[in-house]
């Protein structure tokens, strides 16, 4: 048991702590998508609020679709499925999402004189009225966790840590004669 704690490779902290990184990152998207999924009228408006997208039909499309994949790639954080996949997609939303929220608060900022860190809205998130500085710092926070799922070689506790290696389950390594079947 001893050998299998301090053989090289297995590192059991790491591994626990990148499916708690995992189990929190998709738990907060999932409760997050949800929130959106069940008020898509609230949610459409708050989209709307950002003026990047003025056509109808393609408003309605993110409201509608944006939700539920936030959702999915929570589940497959969970599942431990495409793993990076899914952290790739959420550190690309979240800088997206960071980057209209600031421009946003720097526009209404301009608008009512108040220091950036005062701007307080509702930015779409599904977590209701924040102070935007505080919002850009858990953007930042989640982005980095994401970030850090998307480069973790490790595919241990993962039903399917990535779609395109064939990582051995015991040491999240790819062997030559797997990666060429995929």
């Amino acid at each position: 048991m001893t050998a299998a704690l301090t053989s090289p490779g297995h590192r059991p902290v790491a591994d626990i702590a990148t499916v708690l990184a995992r189990w929190f990152l998709g738990g907060v998207f999932i409760y997050l998508g949800l929130n959106k999924a069940l008020h898509p009228v609230e949610f459409l408006k708050l989209v709307r609020q950002y003026d990047v997208i003025e056509h109808h039909f393609l408003l309605n499309l993110i409201a509608s679709a944006l939700p539920w994949f936030e959702v999915f790639c929570g589940l497959f954080l969970i599942l431990g499925l495409a793993v990076r996949g899914a952290a790739v997609m959420l550190v690309s939303l979240l800088v997206a999402f960071t980057v209209l929220i600031l421009r946003r608060a720097l526009a209404m900022q301009e608008t009512s004189g108040l220091p950036l860190c005062a701007i307080k809205f509702d930015c779409g998130c599904g977590a209701g009225e924040v102070l935007i500085c505080r919002k850009l710092i858990e953007n930042g926070l989640l982005a980095i966790f994401a970030t850090g799922l998307a480069f973790w070689r490790s595919g241990r506790f993962s039903l399917r840590h990535s779609i395109f290696s064939a990582e051995s389950p015991s040491n999240g390594r790819v062997s030559r004669d797997d990666s060429s079947n995929h």
